[in-house]
């Protein structure tokens, strides 16, 4: 959302729209949540003290917990808290329901402890305004600023304007031989594979 709280925090707001989403999808909605970090860290012109995300759990629904892939969660969350160079401060989850807490707890064992204890449920807008300015809440959500469509399509036009770097980006590949000490062990470091269908939890 464009401004910042009075905190000088930048406010990101994550919704989805079908319901009949699948694995792939999923997968291409947390790079896009990359990519769109990626423009943010070169064209932020203001000094932010730290992120807010809200996320929109209205279309969540328990078909999608088979669909979940543990691997593509793990490589997410490792990539937002160790690589990306941004302060997390606070995640509202909206439309919370009793389906929202069991995903939590899939989750959760992702997440630094530090991590868990930012994330906060809402059943209302109302309890959201507590933490967030109405002003820099879109319309949707019981703000006074644009809409979320307003919002959305600027950034599919930004995003096509680094088509270019990002096919670029594509090429880019880590030489681990170069690497001073130890090289990377990624089946190590993201090695967790298969569905939350296959996953066993005592």
């Amino acid at each position: 959302m464009p401004g910042l709280t009075p905190s000088g925090k930048r406010v990101t707001i994550c919704r989805g729209l079908d319901k009949n989403l699948d694995t792939h999808q999923l997968n291409d909605a947390f790079k896009i949540a990359m990519m769109i970090g990626d423009v943010r860290l070169m064209e932020e012109i203001e000094g932010v003290a730290g992120d807010v995300y809200i996320l929109d759990a209205s279309i969540v629904a328990p078909s999608h917990l088979g669909k979940i892939s543990p691997s593509a969660l793990k490589k997410f969350f490792i990539c937002v808290q160790e690589a990306y160079p941004i302060k997390l401060k606070e995640v509202h989850v909206v439309n919370a329901t009793p389906l929202i807490d069991a995903l939590f707890n899939i989750i959760k064992p992702f997440l630094k402890e530090k991590m868990r204890k930012r994330i906060h449920f809402h059943s209302s807008f109302t309890a959201l305004h507590e933490y967030v300015p109405k002003e820099l809440l879109p319309e949707e959500y019981g703000g006074t600023g644009c809409s979320l469509d307003e919002i959305n399509n600027a950034w599919v036009k930004k995003l096509e304007e680094y088509t270019d770097w990002f096919k670029k980006q594509e090429s880019i590949k880590a030489d681990e031989a170069l690497r001073p000490g130890k090289p990377t062990n990624y089946d190590e470091l993201f090695g967790i594979d298969g569905s939350f269908r296959q996953l066993s939890i005592d």
